[in-house]
């Protein structure tokens, strides 16, 4: 049977997860895939967040297909690269918040599809690692970029120049991993925290997410500035309304993302 690479159930909480057995490998075709399945998600005004998880028990995803370097030998770039580039690009800017849901391992590019994520929640079995250079290449899907934003430019770079791998409870001291699940439950723990997500306010919850985004990047004035911009949006909105009459009322607020 052809495996369908990605495979995506809509809803409020919405699922990717890759179907690439058995270790749910990044190929040219699933990274085209997965940025069409985000095209549908970013049209989507109902969902509030999305899970990102794996097929199997072997791996979230172990990296990508290396029977594909020979054939991308001196044009990585345009072949492989800049199309990842854009479609992990794409998953890290989704309006909605995002749960990497890792069970067993997630390495290489593998690992760099969950960077892109907002949260990060492991199997205590798993694996976690950027080792790229025991295979004499480096991170090229962002993980230079996005793994010292986490967990510090001194800790990335031990990693990712030595190639290490490490545990679920290593990735959860250095902040790398948000939460580690029991051995089997890392999508239920990350279907958990995305159930209370989409019970808040979405329009707060997408500017706050916005505004958390652009923290690291900008003087603090200048976001400053921003999550007044932010709350102005908020204010106009009727979930705001919403939220102070439910308060008053004791019960649990009726959000429209409007």
């Amino acid at each position: 049977m052809t495996p369908r690479l990605i495979v995506v159930e809509t809803g409020q909480i919405t699922t990717i997860r890759l179907e690439n057995p058995p270790l749910n490998l990044v190929t040219v075709e699933l990274t085209r895939r997965l940025d069409r399945a985000l095209a549908g998600i970013e049209a989507d005004r109902e969902v509030r967040c999305v899970v990102v998880t794996g097929t199997g028990e072997r791996a979230f995803c172990a990296g990508s297909d290396v029977k594909e370097f020979e054939s991308l030998q001196g044009r990585v770039g345009d072949g492989k690269l800049l199309l990842e580039k854009a479609v992990y690009r794409r998953l890290a800017r989704l309006s909605v918040p995002t749960i990497a849901a890792i069970q067993a391992d997630a390495l290489g590019g593998g690992l760099e599809l969950a960077l892109c994520c907002d949260l990060r929640v492991a199997d205590e079995r798993s694996k976690l690692g950027l080792p790229e250079v025991r295979l004499g290449v480096m991170p090229g899907s962002g993980g230079t970029q996005r793994l010292p934003r986490i967990v510090g430019v001194a800790k990335a770079k031990e990693l990712i120049l030595m190639g290490e791998i490490i545990s679920a409870s290593e990735a959860a001291g250095i902040g790398l991993v948000n939460r580690v699940a029991s051995a089997g439950q890392a999508f239920d723990e990350a279907m958990r925290i995305a159930e209370t997500i989409a019970a808040r306010g979405p329009v707060a919850v997408r500017e706050a997410k916005q505004a958390l985004d652009a923290a690291g990047d900008l003087p603090l004035d200048e976001g400053l500035a921003r999550e007044l911009d932010a709350s102005e949006r908020i204010f106009a909105s009727q979930d705001m309304l919403e939220g102070a009459h439910a308060f008053f009322e004791k019960r649990p607020p009726r959000f429209t993302g409007e």
